[in-house]
């Protein structure tokens, strides 16, 4: 921070040429996104940047000056477009960093391309694509010689919070392990507290998933130097947020005076920075150190004053957490109508942000702490919910929780429970929940799929019959459905047109070729689906990994329409559509997903206009792409039907 404030006192120097001056903006915006004021990196950069969406004014910089701007508008892109979720901006941010990397690589400045990929790994991380990440990571390690010290570990440190984040924890910590020698040469404060704090984290997530409460004391030792080192580099709100980590971990472990000593000093350091967001979350800490305490009445106190601190700002996932603790406060107090609306909004609102991990959390909660008070039909709905949104969970600690409050159901709601709980599934458990839920459903609306998935709370019917055919295709089998007409699957009904006069295709364009690009590793798959739509009037052209065809998609070649799975090498079907969509000359076109991955509400959000599940929706391609193409498909008589 504080070289941060003697380079915008440099940038004033009227002798400064303007790619020294553009240097120097980026050299402050970077060390303030050391420090996490994302905002004062912002402001340094307001001469050439005005701001997400826009591009940098580069004119009258030489090559290597705009490769720096690029780098670091790029990098801000995505830090804000993050804390203010908005839409495409990591792709913004990964177009613009990109762009850096070519330019860098045409100047052979080496280390540059190295900073310039970390940057874009962030972005990856980000987004929760952990391999591309990965990858990103270590080309940019490659580009770095032995002098570049400081920029090799910046990356490395980047390389274990990858592994962390996608719970590999063992492998983070022998990251950290490989990058702790380099701090022999390295002295800067910012980057030995990031690596403290990230150790920390990783040893607190380990001991977590493994059991082992021996690492308590390494993880507070680890979490004091991280502190220690952010007052030293003057990054004040990092600060704050490691003292609250500590003051939790003491309440955890049952040292509850260490724990408010910790907490007051994150207060402290909050308040003098005005952040009531960060106050809110420091809050929310201490009333579950006063829930451990037995310090009820005080814990709900506090926990109230966190929501509605939290509620004036926009980090839902933070006031998501406060809501729960409210609604378990509550409990302990029985006001039981009131815990559970606090725990039912902390649900939504997580939902909303996408943050089902949490979600799922809450709505476990209210099993565990409620399940004794709620009906047989509220408890399996809830059962439901939290089998969707803690599907995919690997949290040890919440799958614990997870098979605890199941077999004190079994045991609330006289449900007798399996004979033998070594072979008890959980997953199975929930789906046998899941299809009573479904076949009720559809009972009451005699077959009828899409008044069954109001029901159920699906947004789309198309949800309700994927989940079926994927998870519950006894249902079909006895009857339990009515026939599924094929219907349009748009999301967002637009307003209605006047009506047009029909106006007969043109002779060259109802005999022109339709050029469908399907992006698609398994061959069996690419060969069935050429066999359906490859004819006289389509050419499919196959394309077997996702950087191919993003390099496809970005060039010049026309392509009426685009057919992708999710699970293809090197870029995901996802980040692949997302990616589309931010093509100019690809925005409208029209994207099938097929795939076997249940990641339809995904793909819709990424841009699709239709999701077929293989391999038993297939045989619909062919009509799915004529719909939205709005041509008509003479069928191969070659085209298989299995």
């Amino acid at each position: 921070m504080y070289l941060a404030k003697a380079l915008l006192q440099e940038i004033e120097n009227p002798s400064l040429t303007v790619n020294e001056r553009a240097s120097l903006r980026c050299r402050v915006a970077r060390h303030q996104e050391a420090a996490g004021d994302f905002d004062a990196a912002r402001d340094a950069m307001a001469e050439l940047w005005q701001g997400i969406g826009a591009r940098p004014m580069l004119q009258g910089l030489d090559d290597e000056a705009k490769a720096q701007v690029l780098q670091r508008v790029g990098a801000l892109t995505g830090w804000l477009g993050s804390a203010s979720q908005i839409e495409g901006s990591q792709e913004m941010a990964k177009d613009l960093i990109s762009e850096s990397v070519r330019m860098f690589e045409e100047l052979g400045k080496r280390n540059r391309v190295g900073e310039a990929r970390s940057d874009l790994a962030v972005c990856y991380w980000r987004a929760g694509a952990y391999d591309e990440a990965r990858v990103t990571l270590q080309e940019a390690l490659a580009e770095f010689d032995e002098r570049d010290i400081e920029q090799r570990t910046i990356a490395l440190i980047w390389k274990a919070e990858v592994e962390r984040a996608s719970q590999r924890f063992n492998e983070a910590l022998r990251v950290y392990n490989e990058t702790a020698p380099l701090f022999d040469e390295v002295t800067d404060h910012s980057l030995a507290a990031h690596f403290h704090n990230g150790l920390a984290t990783t040893l607190k997530d380990l001991g977590a998933a493994e059991n082992r409460e021996h690492y308590t004391d390494r993880v507070l030792m680890e979490y004091a130097a991280a502190s220690f080192h952010f007052e030293q580099a003057g990054h004040t709100r990092y600060q704050a947020c490691v003292e609250n980590n500590i003051g939790s971990l003491f309440g955890i472990i049952g040292k509850f005076e260490d724990a408010h000593e910790h907490l007051d000093r994150a207060q402290v350091l909050m308040t003098r920075l005005k952040d009531n967001v960060h106050l809110g979350q420091v809050d929310e800490t201490r009333a579950r150190v006063l829930l451990a305490e037995g310090r009820t009445v005080e814990a709900e106190k506090t926990a109230r004053a966190a929501v509605r601190r939290l509620e004036k700002g926009d980090e839902l996932s933070l006031l998501a957490e406060a809501l729960t603790t409210h609604g378990i406060a509550l409990v302990r107090l029985d006001h039981s109508d009131q815990a559970r609306a606090a725990l039912e909004r902390a649900i939504a609102v997580a939902e909303q942000v996408g943050d089902f991990e949490s979600a799922g959390v809450s709505a476990l909660t209210i099993i565990e702490l409620l399940g004794a008070s709620l009906s047989n039909e509220e408890v399996w709905a809830t059962i439901d919910h939290v089998g969707v949104l803690l599907e995919k969970t690997q949290e040890p600690a919440t799958l614990r929780r997870l098979a605890t409050a199941f077999r004190s159901l079994f045991v609330t709601h006289a449900v007798p429970a399996p004979p033998d709980w070594a072979g008890f599934s959980l997953k199975d458990a929930v789906r046998r929940y899941e299809a009573h839920l479904i076949k009720l459903a559809l009972k009451d609306t005699d077959g009828k799929v899409t008044l069954a998935a109001r029901l159920l709370g699906f947004r789309h019917h198309q949800s309700l019959i994927t989940l079926i055919a994927s998870r519950h295709k006894e249902l079909i089998e006895t009857g339990a459905r009515a026939p599924v007409r094929s219907r349009r699957h748009h999301l967002i009904v637009h307003p209605k047109r006047a009506k047009k006069k029909k106006v007969r295709a043109s002779h060259s364009q109802a005999t022109s070729r339709i050029s469908i690009l399907h992006v698609e590793d398994n061959q069996q798959i690419a060969k069935l689906v050429n066999d359906m739509l490859a004819s006289d009037e389509w050419r499919v052209e196959l394309c077997a990994n996702g950087y191919s065809a993003l390099d496809k998609l970005t060039g010049n070649d026309h392509y009426d329409l685009l057919l992708v799975d999710n699970d293809i090498p090197e870029l995901s079907g996802l980040e692949l559509i997302k990616r589309a969509r931010t093509i100019s000359h690809r925005r409208r076109t029209p994207i099938v997903m097929l795939s076997g991955s249940d990641c339809e509400p995904e793909a819709w959000r990424a841009g699709v206009d239709a999701f077929l599940k293989k391999p038993e929706q297939i045989n619909e391609l062919a009509v799915t792409i004529a719909r939205l193409l709005k041509v008509e498909k003479r069928f191969s008589q070659k085209a298989g039907t299995d």
